[in-house]
């Protein structure tokens, strides 16, 4: 089990998307139609074999477009997490009593996106793939887009006014066994999920991702030059990045 997607969300995509790419390398591998449904457009970017994904709504009263209200802005929207046995995960959140939002089951993939006021912080969907390191969402062609130097996702911080519920409600969906309660981290099999309490006033959300790269000093530099660091971080569409 493992993050194998973050998501954003921006009232307006390509020039986050672009933002994007300029500073770290990367590449544009799909955009869905399927996600018109929801009244969105997307973007979604490979990062390695995990993914990072735009989202902006198009259609009034969507659920993008309410948070961007509720959090006054641009920011982190959902976690994919990959699991390993979609029946065991289901069994997991039908016990907890969670609500699902959409799902979907395909003879490649299975995904539930899991109602966020339940979850709290952002809309989790666990998703299975067939072939196991396939990705249905990055569209067809995904590998050939694999550009600089960030190799995957490390892991994802989530604010809360009460992260230590959240900490506990999300462990015991996701049934894992490695965490740190004190810290409040979720370790999964090679990523993690940190809660924290909120300390900008935007209230419940994801407030961080944190992306695996050997050359982030060079990303750390471009992001200077581009003006998009703020301390020892680099602040993006309401977003921290952190590079390890």
């Amino acid at each position: 089990m493992d993050i194998r997607q973050i998501v954003m969300v921006s009232s307006m995509r390509d020039p986050i998307v672009n933002d994007l790419c300029e500073l770290f390398g990367f590449e544009v591998a799909f955009n869905d139609p399927g996600v018109g449904h929801f009244g969105l457009e997307n973007a979604v970017i490979p990062i390695g074999t995990d993914f990072l994904e735009v989202v902006s709504p198009v259609k009034d009263n969507t659920t993008a477009g309410r948070f961007l209200e509720k959090r006054n802005g641009d920011g982190g929207y959902m976690i994919i997490i990959q699991v390993d046995d979609f029946e065991i995960s289901k069994g997991l959140v039908e016990k907890k009593n969670i609500g699902v939002v959409w799902e979907t089951d395909l003879p490649e993939a299975k995904a539930m996106h899991l109602h966020p006021k339940q979850m709290g912080g952002a809309i989790l969907s666990l998703d299975w793939m067939n072939p196991k390191e396939s990705w249905k969402w990055a569209g067809p062609e995904w590998t050939s887009h694999i550009s600089g130097p960030v190799s995957g996702v490390d892991g994802v911080e989530i604010q809360s006014s009460n992260p230590d519920e959240m900490f506990k409600d999300w462990l015991e969906v996701l049934g894992s066994t490695k965490s740190d309660p004190e810290k409040r981290i979720i370790f999964l099999d090679n990523t993690w999920l940190k809660f924290i309490s909120d300390t900008d006033g935007r209230g419940a959300g994801i407030s961080a991702f944190s992306l695996k790269s050997e050359n982030h000093h060079v990303i750390y530099e471009r992001a200077k030059d581009l003006g998009l660091m703020n301390g020892d971080f680099i602040q993006l569409g309401g977003m921290k990045f952190h590079l390890v």
